[in-house]
């Protein structure tokens, strides 16, 4: 049977377009900082995250979950009210130093230039996505870019991915869905996108293979994998 042909290609953020290590270790480690004199118990762990090492566990909440999900989880162990934590979080997070994956400019411009479009779908808030995307210089090759505030829900949830479809006005089976993690492809799959891996987050290909069409070291392979494909 043959394959549909892809048409555009929808990214997830972190640890796809960014490096997941460099870029929310900075984060998380900004966030212990300043919440600090308010704790009540060790967030660290919570957050399955070690400051000296400045990486996470397999299983850590901030890898694949929603911001709203990451601030539950420190509003437990802060003195501070849900609210102030999520603006906190937001606050620190449009400052965050993203580390992109590859040559953002370079590897989007290039899948444009195919006639792609191309969309954006995060787990973290709409708000920074927009400034992290404009700070690395691509926000404008972006025809959709979609938070888990922005109506449609967050991920393994197909909310967002039937929400660019349909604003693109294209069938799912005509779109790669592009990410590092288990929730990016489970949102392919049940949104009847193409799923595909990538290696520059937390998990290992062994991890994602079973659940992708393939799995790529970084987005830099999408040109050649559409020209075999």
């Amino acid at each position: 049977m043959a394959l549909d042909v892809i048409r555009a290609v929808l990214f997830d953020k972190d640890g796809t377009l960014f490096d997941f290590r460099q870029s929310w270790g900075g984060w998380t480690k900004s966030m212990l900082d300043r919440l600090a004199p308010v704790t009540t118990g060790p967030l660290a762990q919570a957050l399955g995250f070690d400051p000296q090492a400045m990486d996470f566990e397999p299983d850590s909440v901030v890898i694949a979950s929603t911001m709203e999900e990451i601030a539950t989880v420190i509003a437990a162990h802060v003195t501070l009210p849900y609210p102030q934590v999520v603006a906190l979080m937001e606050e620190v997070g449009k400052a965050a130093p993203m580390v992109p994956a590859v040559d953002l400019p370079l590897v989007l411009g290039e899948l444009r230039a195919r006639g792609l479009r191309l969309g954006l779908a995060t787990n973290d808030t709409e708000a920074p996505a927009r400034a992290h995307l404009a700070g690395a210089g691509v926000l404008d090759l972006f025809d959709l870019v979609l938070g888990c505030d922005s109506g449609h829900g967050g991920k393994p949830a197909p909310g967002q991915l039937l929400a660019f479809a349909e604003a693109m006005g294209l069938p799912p089976g005509q779109i790669a869905m592009v990410g590092d993690s288990l929730h990016d492809l489970e949102a392919a799959r049940r949104a009847g996108m193409v799923p595909v891996g990538v290696l520059t987050g937390p998990a290992p290909r062994e991890k994602l293979s079973p659940h992708a069409e393939v799995v790529l070291d970084t987005i830099a392979g999408l040109g050649a994998w559409l020209d075999a494909r």
